[in-house]
């Protein structure tokens, strides 16, 4: 079965007909996403700046990731099932797309930088946790983050000008 075979596939299943086809079910899985995106994004966003020694400054470092990340995974949650639902409506005219691609790529990108920042970095975080300035490898971590999220969520805009 080759690539196109199963977007097909995935295209003709009833969940991708409601993204497709009904009259609510694109609009409120986009909202979701959007709202999704918020959550995720916008709370992962305070935890980056803190890791950039730009915000919060008095805070421990963990302690900012333990309020923020209850958030943070809820809304990726969201954001994941939302988006699935609607690639699962396009997913022909998306595997070609150079913006669905490159977000793709970044997404990829963005989970190899977390877990290195969580295996790496984070180990010693007790040595740096108080500090109003992390050490260096935590602050590439954040502004990486920062910039393939903005690169995310401008490929998925993207997407919309360019799939149709």
């Amino acid at each position: 079965m080759s690539i196109m075979e199963i977007l097909e596939w995935i295209e003709a299943t009833r969940i991708a007909s409601i993204a497709r086809e009904s009259a609510w079910g694109f609009q409120i899985l986009v909202g979701l996403h959007i709202l999704g995106l918020i959550f995720s994004v916008g709370t992962l966003l305070w935890f980056d700046l803190r890791l950039l020694g730009v915000s919060m400054r008095a805070c421990p470092v963990s302690r900012v990731y333990r309020q923020l990340m209850p958030w943070t995974l809820g809304g990726f949650v969201v954001m994941l099932v939302s988006g699935t639902f609607l690639l699962a409506g396009f997913a022909t005219n998306a595997y070609s797309n150079f913006y669905f691609r490159t977000k793709v790529i970044a997404l990829l990108l963005a989970g190899v930088n977390a877990a290195i920042y969580h295996l790496v970095t984070e180990r010693r975080v007790a040595q740096w946790d108080h500090a109003p300035k992390p050490p260096g490898r935590a602050r590439l971590a954040g502004l990486t983050s920062i910039f393939l999220w903005a690169l995310i969520i401008l490929a998925g805009r993207m997407m919309s000008y360019t799939m149709f």
